[in-house]
């Protein structure tokens, strides 16, 4: 599983490189195709209640062949509706495959992910549901395939099968059915989406607006000039020579429709069950940098800082077992993903993955090595990066000169760490971050910057000079932006001249506070 993980990161960064190259970090598709899909999800619903207005079970074929005749509304309409939910499909299969690639599918993130597993399923059937409506030969391929599956199982008495055998009309009520399941499964996936991001804090559902105008636009003009075909209605007493099929919905059909119905159900039952089990196979041991975060209780302040930043609902507030008056933060290791951001956000650096914390933090930049191989011909201009960072740019920015010292996360930075860099020689220090929507840690980039340049807590204090430190961007498929950022913000620095920070002092680190004696409790 390891193996397939890392084919799969690899693939998914020179992907991630090729997309960012074309459009850009900020509006990257492949950053955001959860978020796509929400918003196609909102253009089925929006063109299927139109559509809904003059669909007729009783003459299921003729009145889509009306809507698709009629060319100001109808035809489009229908095409967008269709294209839509192909496009739907393919955001969907990647969005699945980049949280697989990204190891954002276990532990507390298993049910976001089995979730996923049971959304795209009803994806599935919506669409295979919503073929069958238009009861052309395909739908009716469709239908036959589906019968027959359900046929193994012992529900009915009489084969559904029987019902396409020609032998009397197709009675309304099964287009009916259809239609009451195919309206039925997007509430359904409504309710479910609710629950995929139950867990996340301030979960975001559409993407960047001009993305989204973009990909809404591009369907409709697909849809206008290459509308969406209606083949022949369907007739049991004529053998079509050519059925055209949805490769996005029905890849699957051949191979059912080529096997015994046993095999084709213990293969559905069993791709199912290892889709559903994958956070099995890839959890790791909840230690070293999956560690959850603990608190100490004698720094915490009650500050309530560190709950509103966690990305997950992972830390709560809770009545001290002293007699200090404050409450104190309490971590819930199973929600807890071990981003560290909530290191970042706390002033007296109380909390935090083991060895990450803001005190860990401060240890490990103190006696900071400057020296790099190359030959710097001015004051040293440090880089913090993502751990996330492509290693071409690292290597990049050490041949600029930068020394580099990596985090976990953007958000795990402390503030305090950035200004002990600068005691301690620094000119500058830039920090790349991941794309925003790319974040491992949901909102690393976001509390970063509110941290350095608008005083939320754990703020970059105001005796440092904010023309000394920057944040910038660094994206896969970006390596000549990476550098430009920073040897502009390095160039800018030189010309500020030495800087006036005192060597180390003891105002970075608050000191605890004294623990009265009392009943214990274990803080995680």
């Amino acid at each position: 599983m390891r193996a397939i993980e890392r084919l799969a990161r690899n693939s998914l960064r020179a992907a991630d490189a090729a997309a960012t190259r074309f459009y850009g970090w900020r509006y990257n598709p492949l950053h955001q195709t959860g978020t796509i899909a929400v918003a196609l999800l909102i253009v089925l619903i929006v063109t299927g209640l139109y559509l809904l207005v003059f669909y007729r079970v009783s003459e299921p074929w003729e009145s889509v062949q009306r809507l698709a005749a009629d060319p100001w509304l109808g035809r489009w309409i229908r095409s967008l509706h269709r294209f839509a939910s192909d496009a739907m499909v393919v955001a969907v299969v990647v969005h699945v495959l980049r949280m697989f690639a990204q190891e954002r599918s276990w532990g507390p993130r298993a049910l976001a992910w089995v979730s996923g597993v049971v959304l795209f399923l009803f994806v599935f059937v919506s669409g295979w549901t919503g073929f069958v409506m238009v009861w052309d030969t395909f739908g009716a391929r469709l239908a036959i395939v589906g019968a027959r599956l359900f046929d193994a199982l012992p529900i009915l008495s009489e084969p559904v099968q029987r019902v396409f055998s020609g032998e009397r009309p197709i009675p309304s009520a099964f287009f009916f059915v259809n239609l009451f399941l195919h309206i039925a499964i997007p509430l359904s996936v409504g309710a479910g989406l609710w629950i995929h991001v139950s867990r996340l804090a301030r979960p975001t559902l559409l993407p960047p607006k001009p993305l989204g105008v973009a990909v809404i636009s591009g369907l409709l003009v697909l849809s206008v000039v290459f509308p969406a075909p209606l083949p022949p209605e369907a007739d049991p007493f004529v053998i079509p020579e050519g059925v055209p099929v949805d490769w996005f919905f029905a890849f699957w059909l051949p191979w059912v429709e080529a096997l015994p119905i046993s095999i084709a159900w213990a293969g559905a039952v069993a791709t199912l069950a290892l889709a559903a089990a994958v956070p099995l196979f890839t959890r790791r041991a909840r230690e070293g940098a999956h560690a959850p975060s603990v608190v100490d209780p004698r720094l915490c302040t009650g500050c309530n800082q560190c709950p509103q930043d966690c990305p997950w609902h992972a830390i709560t507030m809770v009545p001290r077992d002293d007699d200090r008056p404050t409450l104190v933060a309490l971590v819930d290791p199973a929600l807890c993903v071990s981003c560290g951001i909530c290191a970042g956000s706390c002033a007296p650096m109380g909390v935090g993955p083991p060895g990450r914390t803001g005190r860990d933090q401060l240890q490990q930049v103190r006696g900071f090595d400057f020296a790099i191989p190359a030959i710097r011909r001015r004051a040293p201009v440090v880089a913090i990066t993502c751990a996330q960072l492509p290693a071409t740019h690292v290597h990049a920015l050490e041949e600029a000169g930068a020394p580099i010292h990596m985090v976990s996360c953007s958000g795990n930075l402390h503030t305090s760490a950035v200004e002990q860099f600068l005691r301690d020689g620094a000119a500058g220090v830039i920090v790349f971050s991941c794309a925003p929507r790319d974040c491992r840690g949901r909102e690393g980039p976001k509390w970063l910057l509110q941290r350095m340049y608008h005083d939320r807590e754990a703020e970059l204090q105001p005796r440092v000079d904010r023309r000394r430190v920057r944040l910038a961007t660094a994206a896969p498929g970006n390596l000549a932006g990476t550098l430009a950022e920073f040897r502009t913000f390095a160039d800018s620095v030189e010309a500020l001249g030495i800087q006036d920070l005192q060597p180390d002092s003891e105002d970075l680190v608050c000191e605890p506070q004294p623990v009265v004696a009392s009943k214990r409790r274990a803080w995680r």
